[in-house]
């Protein structure tokens, strides 16, 4: 293979080969500088480099004069691909595998590599960097002592709201990724099971047109509702609920029972969301009871 070498404003640095093993290396999620002297080494070093996509992975190469081959790993060639891989592993290669942008297996392939290298032995090594969760939970100004990354949300309507239903109890601040012609649906799903619960959209994170969105959910509901087209990639974070949410099962069929003089249960648990917490699901089938009289 080429020199184990990299390069930083014109100065060069050797690449020690590093120990056998599965190196699961985080790169730049956009700003190409955030990424570690430790990740540089490892994927400049290492006998095998594998990626998701080599057109994307040879940019960041070329940023630090990083010149070798690579293998093209993803979920489409993951079965093959991962074969090659495990047998150069138990020969007693490095491997490094990246992913496009972040931290390997978050919401991108190599979680049956990782597990099948765990199971034959193998050495599984992380090394740190960029997490786009993590970037937009310290942007979005909420609560980072407890918090809950649930990758992309079902691309359908009722299976998504039903995710979100299971999720509305979790006492964390909640982390979605969302495609960028999804996202005023998924707001419009989201301020519906959760409520007005203070949240953030964070768009293109350490990019160029890096933005963040601040407000309640139905306030962001609306805004992104008015936009005529949205770009890029996006983290959604949503608050836990609050304390004052967490509403007894006696609290609720107050609630429900009042807003039944009024309306159907649908729209009865519909509306009882916003002022109990509880999920529309289970607020629906109490209204049921209540209204067959079993509750």
């Amino acid at each position: 293979m080429s020199d184990r070498t990299y390069t930083i404003r014109d100065s060069v640095f050797a690449a020690p080969k590093p120990e056998p093993g599965l190196y699961l290396v985080a790169t730049p999620i956009g700003n190409l500088s955030d990424i570690s002297l430790r990740a540089l080494e490892i994927i400049a070093g290492a006998d095998r480099l594998a990626c998701e996509d080599t057109r994307v992975t040879v940019r960041l190469l070329s940023r630090y004069g990083i010149s070798r081959p690579m293998l093209a790993y993803h979920e489409h060639n993951a079965e093959d691909s991962g074969a090659a891989l495990l047998t150069e592993l138990e020969a007693g290669q490095s491997v490094a595998i990246v992913s496009d942008a972040g931290t390997p297996l978050v919401s991108d392939p190599g979680f049956s590599l990782s597990r099948e290298a765990i199971a034959r032995g193998i050495p599984v090594y992380p090394i740190p960097g960029a997490s786009a969760p993590i970037a937009a939970l310290l942007a979005s100004g909420l609560p980072s002592d407890s918090f809950f990354f649930a990758g992309f949300p079902p691309q359908k309507q009722q299976a998504r709201r039903a995710r979100f239903e299971e999720l509305a109890r979790v006492p964390g601040t909640l982390m979605f990724f969302e495609a960028p012609h999804r996202i005023a649906e998924s707001l419009d799903d989201m301020a519906l099971v959760f409520g007005p619960r203070p949240a953030a959209v964070c768009r293109e994170l350490t990019k160029l047109y890096e933005t963040i969105y601040r407000g309640t959910l139905p306030e962001l509901k609306a805004e992104f509702a008015a936009m005529e087209r949205v770009r890029g990639e996006i983290v959604v974070c949503v608050a836990p609920p609050q304390a004052e949410e967490a509403a007894t099962s006696e609290d609720a069929d107050t609630i429900l029972l009042g807003l039944m003089r009024e309306m159907k249960p649908a729209k009865a648990a519909q509306e009882a969301v916003k002022l109990t917490g509880l999920s529309r699901r289970e607020l629906y089938q109490r209204a049921m009871a209540l209204k067959g009289g079993t509750a």
